[in-house]
């Protein structure tokens, strides 16, 4: 079989196993539906939030929306393969893989498409739930579809590739969660993701910018929120270019750093 037939096959039996695993499902597939549901229900205030004055104000399901659908990016990109490799590779998965004709490239195209497939489904949930249960307004235009389109693919691979290398540090599939969650909490704490970012201190966001999350969150907010919240952006504006340079800088960072430190088999097992 081909390379890409391979990874093809090897996609489809990881989709099969990311849904057949409970605590999977909820902590990287429901959990950003679930934190949708409590954010809207907890902080939904009569007339709404507002960014500042001239603003329009809008329900904390609006605002939390496009934060929710980057953290998914990262949950099920990020979280969920770096905890899922070093198990593999703790119980001997890698090992074994290791010894069949298939290719690092193959595992990598497996893994990623199962992410795609799967984060393509959260994130259909999430709007769904946000426009059905929660009267979120759509964006109406291609050019806002087209900006969530290209963040979402831009995200959710670089956030894959950089799970593949994270998953070479736990050194056991026991110690694998300790090591990728409290990484990816923080993450979202600094990138706007539970606190407005325009709330955070000037200094804490020039340091969030320096990961993938704050550009896949604000990439969102272009996509979602109305333009005039783009003036609560660092640089009063979407920058949308700047954020596909920062996303697609990640992706090539992912890219080296999952192939060079990628294994079969720990070098200090």
């Amino acid at each position: 079989m081909s390379t890409i037939a391979l990874g093809a096959h090897r996609a489809a039996y990881e989709v099969r196993g990311y849904f057949r695993s409970g605590d999977t499902l909820f902590f990287t597939f429901l959990f950003p539906v679930f934190m949708l549901a409590l954010f809207s229900t907890i902080f939904d205030t009569e007339g709404g939030i507002s960014g500042g004055p001239g603003m329009p104000a809008l329900s904390a399901a609006e605002l939390y929306l496009p934060a929710m659908l980057a953290a998914g990016l990262l949950l099920s990109g990020f979280q969920n393969l770096a905890v899922d490799i070093a198990m593999e590779r703790s119980d001997g998965t890698l090992k074994r893989l290791g010894g069949t004709p298939l290719s690092p490239v193959s595992y990598f195209a497996g893994k990623i498409g199962q992410v795609l497939a799967t984060g393509l489904l959260q994130a259909a949930i999430l709007v769904a739930v946000a426009a059905v249960v929660f009267n979120v307004p759509l964006p109406s235009s291609l050019e806002d579809w087209g900006t969530f389109a290209w963040v979402f693919l831009l995200g959710l691979v670089a956030s894959a590739l950089l799970g593949i290398a994270v998953s070479a540090l736990p050194r056991s599939g026991r110690s694998a969660s300790a090591v990728v969650v409290p990484i990816a909490l923080v993450l979202q704490f600094i990138s706007g993701v539970y606190i407005f970012f325009w709330q955070l201190p000037d200094w804490l966001q020039y340091v969030a910018s320096a990961f993938p999350l704050v550009w896949m969150a604000r990439g969102m907010r272009a996509a979602f929120l109305p333009d005039e919240y783009a003036a609560l952006e660092p640089g009063n504006g979407w920058e949308l270019g700047w954020v596909a340079i920062a996303l697609a800088l990640w992706l090539v960072i992912g890219l080296i750093m999952s192939r060079a430190t990628f294994r079969w088999i720990r070098r200090d097992a």
